[in-house]
């Protein structure tokens, strides 16, 4: 038996080391990412290529762009992304049922936090990145005793004019967290809302730089963002909803038909690694290796309330959500 568990990691070894020579020779991939911010992408591009060789063309944006481009370059017959990083899940569902999908499990798998494991369990597609949505304010402009503390505080008055969000339009975060409110307290929560003419950008980090401006003094805002602008040393902080901060499973997936098969591998083993993850915490992502510690500011998830919608729900949901959103905001 001990001879058996000797050889297994060597051949796990081995085997990766094949993959790396063989994605060495292809030379590069194509990442269309909306996982991070562009700065994070780009730095988990470059370590991936620092550790080898291998190009990373980041393509950064929104979850919806990411995925209208996908569908067109589907449309155009084209091969152009390797592999696929989305944070709405409905994405997945839709792309897996349509034979779009590459099946591969990475044999990292089994060292990332278990909460993050199997997601999928046909292994087509797989958690890479993991975030919260939760309530984010300027301390120079709001004492944290006055900071909302649920999500029903964003509807108060006195909030008129101060409040930001993403649009779920555009952005994975803010449609799970739009169709998280509804399932909590139906639409009139935005009819509400609205009444308080929140500034409404696109990406969920569109409300950092609302709040480090001063445009806006409350929002609807990602934790890892908004910690990692608060570490440069803005005047940023975040609060856990009692009512539950949104959790976002943002998977990556190989596109079938991959010029770049060996290389689309090898970068889900690396979004595995401990590189990877230390990088990811450095930009304030929720690290998946249990061996890496939470970014600086932030919570262990296991003290937070989460919520979270399910992958049907989030399917069927979000592309609703995003008609009432366009109803009731006009944008």
């Amino acid at each position: 038996m001990a001879l058996v568990l000797a050889f297994v990691p060597l051949a796990a070894r081995a085997d990766i080391k094949a993959l790396a020579e063989a994605a060495k020779k292809e030379g590069e991939l194509t990442w269309y990412v909306a996982h991070y911010t562009s700065e994070g992408a780009e730095d988990l591009g470059r370590g991936f290529t620092e550790m080898y060789g291998v190009k990373v063309n980041v393509v950064r944006t929104t979850a919806q762009v990411a995925y209208q481009r996908l569908l067109q370059d589907i449309k155009n017959n084209q091969t152009i992304c390797d592999v696929f990083s989305s944070t709405d899940l409905g994405h997945y569902a839709r792309l897996k049922s349509e034979g779009r999908l590459e099946k591969y499990v990475p044999e990292s798998t089994p060292k990332i936090s278990e909460a993050f494991r199997n997601f999928d369990s046909d292994g087509y597609f797989h958690t890479t990145a993991a975030g919260l949505v939760v309530l984010t304010y300027n301390t120079a402009k709001v004492k944290a005793e006055d900071a909302p503390k649920k999500w029903e505080d964003l509807l108060d008055i006195k909030w008129k004019g101060k409040v930001s969000t993403g649009h779920p339009g555009f952005s994975g975060y803010v449609g799970t967290w739009v169709l998280s409110m509804k399932k909590l307290y139906g639409w009139q929560y935005f009819d509400k809302l609205e009444k308080n003419k929140p500034q409404i950008g696109r990406s969920i980090n569109d409300t950092v730089t609302a709040l480090n401006a001063g445009e806006r003094q409350v929002a609807a805002g990602a934790d890892g963002s908004t910690l990692f602008s608060a570490a440069r040393g803005n005047p940023l902080a975040v609060s856990y909803p009692s009512d539950g901060s949104v959790l976002i499973i943002s998977p990556s997936a190989i596109m079938k038909g991959t010029k770049h098969p060996n290389a689309a591998k090898l970068f889900m083993e690396y979004l595995y690694s401990i590189e990877a993850s230390k990088i990811n915490a450095k930009h304030f992502g929720i690290p998946l290796r249990p061996e890496v510690p939470s970014p600086p500011g932030a919570k262990p998830i296991s003290e937070i309330k989460v919520i979270r919608p399910t992958v049907a729900e989030v399917e069927k949901g979000i592309p609703e959500v995003i008609e009432q959103w366009r109803d009731t905001f006009g944008n």
